[in-house]
């Protein structure tokens, strides 16, 4: 089955412009369904990475087509755990995601590919691929909060991420008190606008009429952030 392609826009933004887009998306669309009281939740996700540091490289070297698998839970809870594949083609961008069990996590957390040859799931087939082939493993747990907001035009999805935090060497990713430190100096915050084929344009006039004072697209990737205390050349 094709998985559909989607536009990613990324930016970093002020505080002032978080909060003056954010208030003005509370009255034009739909908050996300997961989101508590402030319409936020928490994610955090396990990223993995081959023992070439493939991805990472991929992503430095602004390689059009690439690959990121993670594990990914959100509050704390292991009630949903998600194993995704996010890629990259070009400017645009898909997901693969499946639900998996605990131990299923746990297993491809120690990076044993044991039995999982015999799978019915392709995500899971290719992660053993990975496995076996490149000695995919986990590397870094990445934390932060999400603001989210819906429009069922074009599947627009607007999400502000706040309060990075990296994981450091630790993989032990359903310890709800893991030590995390910022990856930044100050805090940052993201604004990320997901849609199919056009933005429907009183949407991108909003967005644009907020950001127009500073805010610059960028190529951010909370995955190499947050990689950033390995001391790698990067």
């Amino acid at each position: 089955m094709a998985v559909p392609l989607r536009h990613e826009l990324k930016f970093f933004i002020s505080p002032a412009q978080y909060y003056i887009l954010s208030n003005t998306l509370k009255r034009v669309l739909h908050p996300d369904p997961h989101g508590d009281e402030n319409n936020q939740y928490h994610i955090r996700s396990l990223y993995f990475d081959t023992a070439f540091d493939s991805a990472l490289m991929d992503k430095i070297n602004g390689t059009a087509n690439r690959d990121k698998y993670r594990i990914r839970i959100y509050n704390f809870s292991d009630s949903v755990i998600r194993l995704e594949c996010k890629s990259k083609f070009r400017d645009l961008i898909s997901k693969r995601s499946v639900g998996i069990s605990r131990d299923l996590a746990e297993q491809l957390i120690s990076a044993d590919p044991t039995g999982l040859e015999s799978t019915a799931s392709g995500l899971v087939s290719d992660v053993y691929r990975e496995m076996r082939t490149n000695l995919l493993h986990p590397v870094v747990i990445v934390d932060y909060l999400r603001e989210a907001y819906l429009h069922p035009a074009e599947e627009v999805r607007i999400t502000f991420d706040m309060q990075l935090r990296s994981g450091l060497n630790s993989v032990d990713m359903f310890n709800r008190y893991l030590p995390t430190v910022p990856p930044f100096d100050h805090e940052e915050i993201i604004l990320e606008v997901k849609y199919n084929t056009v933005m429907p344009p009183y949407i991108a006039n909003l967005l644009s009429d907020t950001l127009r004072d500073g805010a610059v697209r960028s190529a951010i990737s909370k995955y190499v952030h947050c990689r950033r205390f390995e001391f790698k050349d990067f």
